[in-house]
């Protein structure tokens, strides 16, 4: 079938100075349905070229119109003040949001297209009258979705995840015993209790845009950096702490960040106060406080490179299996089966 697919964002490293999480994962998701033998034909800009000059993204369909789609799947744009609520053409206008609102007039309201609303961020309102509508699944990236919608996780590449070697990653060298690498929004009360006591006493970095750090006037704060760089960082840094807002913690919602890390050996300490908790991480990675992650770091140093560290890189390594790409596209096919019923379409997962 013939996917309308709506992003924000790159299938490339992209540009450093902009947040788009989905950089680890939307290109083997996009490329997993394409090996489906489905066709997909993207309905935002080309930013990979527009912005940063690259032509990953050149060999796919571009449509700044109205093409006949089977299916739109969106990745779902919310109000950003000052960005996409501002006037076309406008300094620094981004017209997501604007073309978004049309494809779901065309498609969605006016041709009753099947729809599928993946909502990363948690910004889809809860109230908001698409959500009614029979042709629509909404899916979120969590473990406890809310009522109504179902899950979809971020797609881990089966090639990455079966590749990878706990033996190899805990022999390798780590100069830097602490990461945090991500932005700073919603995260303060979660960095200040596990992150920032453990930092104040270790070496540490910390990558990503953090536009308000005085009130940590010690701790190393590198920037932004490109996207290229996360697994180098990574793969020097012993540990990490998985910080996340509060309304991804409570829905037990784990960003791309958990696989970024343990793909480069780095273990993900995680906070208890994260749903379901148990699930990303092994309980000896499972934080309570600053004290706790302080602890941590110095246990961890002493079992570096030992049957032990293997052990608990093999541990983590286990528990992306709920991220796996291929589990993600057999969930699409699930949640496409119903809506594409009474069409003359095939789902996603495959041709029967």
């Amino acid at each position: 079938m013939k996917i309308g697919y709506s992003f924000w964002g790159f299938l490339g490293p992209g540009i450093t100075d902009t947040p788009d999480g989905g950089r680890s994962h939307r290109r083997p998701f996009i490329d997993g349905i394409i090996a489906a033998d489905h066709e997909v034909v993207f309905l935002q800009p080309n930013r990979d070229l527009t912005e940063a000059g690259d032509h990953i993204a050149d060999s796919h369909l571009f449509d700044a119109g109205l093409p006949p789609v089977d299916v739109l799947f969106l990745e779902w744009r919310w109000p950003i003040s000052g960005r996409n609520t501002t006037i076309c053409g406008s300094p620094g206008h981004t017209c997501d949001l604007h073309r978004q609102n049309r494809l779901l007039y065309h498609y969605t309201h006016r041709a009753h297209t099947p729809t599928v609303i993946w909502d990363k961020d948690r910004q889809l309102p809860a109230h908001h009258p698409v959500r009614q509508r029979p042709n629509v699944v909404v899916c979120e990236a969590t473990l406890t979705p809310r009522r109504g919608t179902v899950p979809l996780l971020f797609p881990l590449d089966d090639v990455l995840l079966d590749a990878a070697d706990p033996v190899k990653l805990a022999q390798r060298e780590r100069p830097n015993p602490l990461c945090y690498i991500g932005n700073q929004h919603g995260r303060n009360a979660a960095f200040d209790r596990y992150f920032a006591p453990a930092a104040a006493r270790t070496r540490h970095l910390i990558a990503g845009k953090w536009t308000h750090t005085s009130r940590w006037p010690n701790l190393n704060f590198i920037g932004r950096v490109p996207f290229t760089e996360v697994a180098s960082l990574y793969g020097q840094s012993l540990a990490t702490v998985l910080l996340l807002p509060d309304r991804y913690a409570a829905a037990g919602q784990m960003t791309q960040r958990i696989f970024e890390a343990v793909l480069a050996g780095c273990l993900p300490l995680a906070p208890a106060t994260i749903n379901r908790v148990h699930m990303f991480v092994p309980p000896q990675l499972i934080v309570n406080s600053g004290g706790d992650t302080i602890r941590s770091l110095h246990w961890l140093d002493n079992i570096r490179g030992s049957h032990e560290h293997v052990n608990l890189l093999a541990a983590c390594l286990e528990r992306l299996e709920l991220f796996r790409l291929s589990r993600q596209l057999q969930n699409l096919n699930e949640m496409l089966a119903p809506l594409t019923a009474n069409r003359d379409v095939q789902p996603a997962g495959g041709r029967s």
